[in-house]
């Protein structure tokens, strides 16, 4: 069985090490740098259990930007290319899934297509009618970024969004590289799958928005924060996961899946869903309001990712302090190690992390480390429970 697999982000990349534990993959990209560092057994995203793997692990996989070579002959094509939400169109822009799956039924008309790209509810429908072929499903993908292969192997459940033989096989492909026997598998409809990837998303950061909210509320009265938390996870029905507060919720998925949620519910009535929307822009105004009511003239930012063990700080919630601290006359610094740019979001880069501690009078740390230990009166955080 042939696999080939388009685009070597977090999605592509970890079920490209998955699947080449026992079957044929072909993993494409138009990065060339990041084939030839594939090629070369290191992986181009922070992730260590796929670094462990490339450098450790006998996997059939060959890394290329030729996709026509790439594509031709295999029994499967999976479809992982970017979808950032496009606010002139209000929903994801799909363009780069189209333009895959038409090549695809160009080069090789007998694969099945798999999209592992988050699209909108009714994207599968239409692309089939568009290209007038039945062999195109969407599988969701559950992953953390820097545990991308880690929520591989040990998956939360497994859904295909079609109920035929190729869809059953792809399922069993998965669940074959897995490395526990008991994961869900469930084969819906194309809408029911991508609704799942949607629903589920917005329901985290809802729960996200929710403890920052009450942070926010134990914060303006005087209460502990975490008593308050922990009293309230202790029922079963609620329980501890994503319950720590913090900046907002960011990265690449929660804050597009949930703008495309509300999209989706044109014309439905609805409430909660565009709340979940609004939450961070309220998290932002009153965690701005704390930190300016002491007076800082230099802010530093500790780290622009959002969670430990990610390398990715694209749509990072410090941003939406940034900015109000920026708008009231603040100078913004920013401690980085994973970019080399002298500005961003209007942010200026401190030389390191000695600077960065001597020139702010408030230091911001989505979560806290250790390496801030010597500056702990310095540093404005709401991590309390030291978990993403």
């Amino acid at each position: 069985m042939t696999v080939s697999i388009i685009g070597l982000g977090y999605v592509g990349l970890s079920l490209s090490v998955l699947l080449a534990q026992k079957f044929k993959v072909r993993a494409v990209d138009i990065d060339s740098d990041k084939i030839d560092l594939v090629a070369s057994g290191t992986s181009p995203i922070h992730d260590p259990d796929i670094t462990a793997f490339l450098e450790s692990e006998k996997l059939d996989m060959t890394a290329t930007t030729d996709f026509d070579a790439a594509v031709v002959g295999s029994d499967f094509v999976v479809i992982a290319t970017p979808t950032d939400y496009d606010v002139a169109t209000n929903r994801f822009d799909t363009s780069s899934v189209r333009t895959v799956a038409q090549k695809v039924r160009g080069t090789n008309p007998a694969a099945t297509i798999i999209v592992k790209s988050t699209i909108p509810i009714g994207f599968i429908e239409e692309l089939r009618l568009e290209l007038n072929c039945q062999d195109i499903f969407f599988s969701p993908e559950f992953l953390r970024e820097g545990r991308a292969l880690h929520d591989n192997l040990y998956p939360s459940r497994i859904i295909v969004g079609g109920d035929t033989d190729r869809c059953r096989q792809f399922a069993e492909m998965l669940a074959s590289c897995a490395r526990t026997d008991d994961c869900p598998v469930m084969l819906t409809g194309a809408k029911e799958a991508e609704a799942v990837k949607l629903f589920a998303n917005t329901y985290l950061a809802m729960r996200v928005g929710y403890f920052n909210e009450l942070d926010s509320f134990c914060m303006t009265h005087g209460l502990s924060t975490s008593d308050v938390i922990n009293g309230v996870c202790l029922e079963p029905r609620i329980g501890k996961g994503y319950n720590n507060p913090s900046f907002g919720y960011g990265g690449y998925c929660f804050p597009k899946d949930t703008k495309q949620m509300v999209a989706n519910f044109d014309n439905i009535p609805q409430a909660l869903i565009s709340a979940v929307v609004a939450t961070n822009t309220a998290r932002w105004d009153f965690l701005a309001g704390q930190i300016l009511s002491s007076s800082p003239r230099v802010v530093g930012v500790y780290r622009l990712n959002m969670k430990s063990g990610s390398d990715n700080f694209r749509h990072s919630a410090v941003f939406g302090i940034v900015k109000r601290l920026k708008d009231s006359g603040v100078t913004v610094r920013f401690f980085e190690p994973t970019t080399e740019d002298a500005e961003i979001e209007g942010m200026t880069r401190a030389d390191d992390l000695a600077s960065l501690k001597q020139e702010s009078d408030v230091i911001l740390a989505n979560r806290l480390t250790d390496e801030l230990a010597d500056v702990s009166e310095k540093v404005f955080s709401r991590d309390l429970f030291n978990v993403d």
